[in-house]
């Protein structure tokens, strides 16, 4: 019986840099299912089984985060700083995925709680 694998969730506004990192996922051999969010709001709306996803198997908790700082609406900061909130959330590993090299930034997403800053582009 095949284990199953749990989803990665991106969430990244640029369509560009999202299918860099599917790609990249696919070629390295990650089954995971890869759901991908455009912006702050959607994600919450996703991990939080709102709107569309109240009532859709396609919220399934991710099993990792991929976020983008540089996002519409509400931004990736804050995005984490509600993960890391939540009782339910908190413990999913979440990687900040960002244009952004400034170390206030890199500082304040670790105080924060993300497991990891990479910043773009990286080349696989």
């Amino acid at each position: 019986m095949k284990r199953k694998t749990p989803p990665i969730l991106i969430v990244d506004d640029s369509p560009e840099d999202y299918e860099a990192i599917y790609r990249a996922m696919r070629k390295f051999g990650a089954e995971n299912p890869i759901y991908h969010c455009i912006d702050g709001d959607q994600a919450l709306d996703f991990l939080y089984k709102r709107g569309q996803y109240a009532t859709t198997l396609l919220s399934e908790r991710p099993g990792i985060i991929l976020l983008d700082l540089n996002l519409p609406g509400t931004d990736g900061y804050e995005v984490l700083s509600n993960i890391k909130k939540n009782n339910n959330l908190k413990q999913i590993p979440l990687i900040v995925f960002t244009t952004s090299n400034d170390p206030a930034d890199v500082d304040r997403c670790y105080k924060a709680g993300a497991n990891s800053y990479v910043q773009k582009p990286v080349h696989l």
